[in-house]
């Protein structure tokens, strides 16, 4: 069962008119994580996925990851659009938050551009922001979207979205 999408104010985009399948384009924003007073990344460089439903997830370039903070995970996930995933742990003034990223080493055509890129979930670090905007992390535990004012819901991931 399909929701109702929730009325579009002005200067906001709606999850609802996003594209299936997903797509990956260049974000144009500021992306900036921090965590234990340490910025973890900082860009304005990110790359967006959209997908119908979803907040925008985030990847965020290599470089502009602060060193030595990702340490590889053994964790492995298929996505019929972008191809296997690998997973990040970070390790940040002697704490690791597990499986807090992933990426794509080798992304099928249509998402090359993701290539070695890093997405993070929202919901373990102290602040994700966009454009100075602190983030919400999308519902549920499973999806890695990040939620700001100018989107428009529902978001996949609450109760009882599992057929959208």
């Amino acid at each position: 069962m399909r929701p109702r999408p929730d009325p579009v104010a002005p200067g906001q985009e709606s999850v609802w008119r996003y594209p299936r399948p997903a797509i990956a384009q260049p974000g144009g924003r500021h992306i900036r994580i921090e965590h234990g007073g340490i910025v973890v990344a900082d860009t304005n460089a990110a790359v967006r996925t959209i997908e119908t439903s979803h907040p925008p997830s985030w990847y965020i370039p290599p470089d502009a990851i602060t060193a030595g903070l990702l340490r590889a995970s053994s964790r492995r996930s298929f996505c019929e659009w972008k191809g296997e995933a690998r997973y990040w742990h970070l390790d940040i003034d002697g704490q690791t938050l597990r499986d807090v990223g992933w990426s794509y080493a080798d992304p099928t055509p249509p998402f090359a551009i993701l290539r070695d890129h890093v997405a993070f979930y929202a919901g373990p670090f102290d602040s994700c922001t966009v454009d100075g905007e602190r983030v919400r992390p999308q519902p549920g535990g499973f999806y890695g979207g990040w939620i700001t004012s100018d989107l428009a819901g529902p978001f996949k991931g609450v109760t009882g979205s599992m057929g959208w």
